[in-house]
């Protein structure tokens, strides 16, 4: 009988244990955040961007440049955010931030065969606005999907620049749309957010100068990037 009264306190135990332990694992992080009306956070990232280009006619009729080749370039981003909390499942947010990025040329120069490999480097002031489109909440994750629009100013434009080695001139103004995906992770005081998104801007980012044989060989020029950010929220 005492065997019994063991085996059962025991199993009471056993069993007090475990839902102890699976209630540990329900416990919802930052129970209030959702209804908050706003809150902010810091952004940083990698970048990786690169330029589209449209040809000019000479281009295709003339041998002055046999190759000109956009590839992608490395950068990061640093930034703050807000965000606005609209319905239960999309808010409003903004994030600017200063973005260093590289994107790389390759051309052969007008006089000769020879391979050019030359970067165009900026710093942008991007300023984008964007729908954030929320899953659910489960447990202390969540998913959702941002789009929206943006402004950049590139603060280390050459377009004015009078320098003889220019070989391409860009001007600073650019605007475009994102796209992007993003998960949450709730922790007992903040949320870890990796997101991963697609910048492209619309503006012709090329400056004419007669001057740069460059220039009569390409139509537009367009931006995109690849950013892939880590968001901490509070």
């Amino acid at each position: 009988m005492k065997r019994v009264y063991r085996l059962g306190l025991i199993c009471i135990m056993l069993l007090g244990f475990c839902g102890d332990a699976f209630a540990q694992m329900r416990v919802q992080n930052m129970a209030d955040h959702d209804a908050k009306p706003y809150y902010f956070g810091l952004t940083f990232g990698f970048n990786m961007a690169t330029y589209r280009i449209r040809y000019t006619e000479a281009y295709a009729l003339t041998d002055t440049f046999k190759t000109i080749q956009p590839h992608w370039g490395p950068g990061f981003t640093l930034g703050l955010m807000g965000n606005l909390r609209l319905h239960k499942y999309v808010d409003l947010r903004t994030v600017p931030s200063l973005q260093f990025a590289e994107k790389r040329l390759d051309f052969n120069t007008p006089l000769g065969d020879s391979l050019q490999k030359r970067t165009v480097e900026s710093i942008y002031f991007t300023f984008p606005v964007q729908f954030k489109f929320k899953s659910d909440r489960i447990r202390n994750f969540r998913f959702y999907a941002i789009g929206g629009g943006k402004i950049d100013y590139d603060l280390a434009s050459n377009a004015k620049s009078r320098k003889q080695n220019e070989f391409l001139k860009i001007k600073p103004f650019d605007a475009g749309y994102e796209l992007g995906v993003g998960f949450e992770f709730y922790y007992p005081n903040f949320i870890f957010s990796p997101e991963i998104k697609l910048s492209q801007g619309l503006v012709d980012q090329i400056y004419r100068d007669k001057n740069l044989p460059l220039t009569n060989a390409i139509e537009s020029i367009t931006t995109r990037t690849i950013v892939i950010s880590i968001h901490l929220e509070g």
